[in-house]
């Protein structure tokens, strides 16, 4: 079969994000662009789009539609407290902030991203590297300086 053909028939395809059948206890947002095929001669056409992953079964894929990505999720069935998992982009954060509220979300940056951030902090390597060692087990408070 063609790709025309294929890209016609999914197309037509009515995909509905999933309800879940248990209660959502952790929440994943990414986000990225696509690129998306255009006639030849023209410009390529790059497209945001969010990524969503409740409770590690559930996913969603939204372009430039965050409010039905935020209506999504909210409709679900969400514990307390909420584990908000992220990778630290500004507009992964903003849309955080419109799930459940405030005092029931716990926000994580993704171990990925927190060494990033880490080693922009600067600081020598013996240092950085004993903060890397007590935020893997979770000793925040002795990674600040005093």
């Amino acid at each position: 079969m063609g790709h025309s053909t294929l890209h016609r028939l999914v197309s037509r395809q009515d995909l509905p994000v999933p309800s879940s059948l248990q209660a959502i206890s952790e929440v994943s947002l990414d986000g990225g662009k696509v690129r998306l095929r255009t006639p030849k001669g023209l410009e390529c056409e790059w497209r945001d789009y969010k990524a969503v992953r409740l409770g590690g079964i559930y996913y969603g894929a939204f372009f430039g539609d965050h409010q039905s990505l935020l209506d999504w999720v909210n409709s679900q069935k969400l514990v307390t407290p909420l584990v908000c998992l992220g990778d630290g982009h500004d507009g992964v954060w903003k849309l955080f902030t419109e799930i459940s509220s405030s005092s029931t979300r716990l926000e994580i940056l993704d171990w990925y991203h927190l060494r990033e951030n880490l080693h922009k902090v600067g600081g020598s390597l013996k240092r950085l590297k004993q903060a890397e060692n007590l935020l893997w087990i979770g000793e925040v408070d002795a990674t600040m300086p005093r």
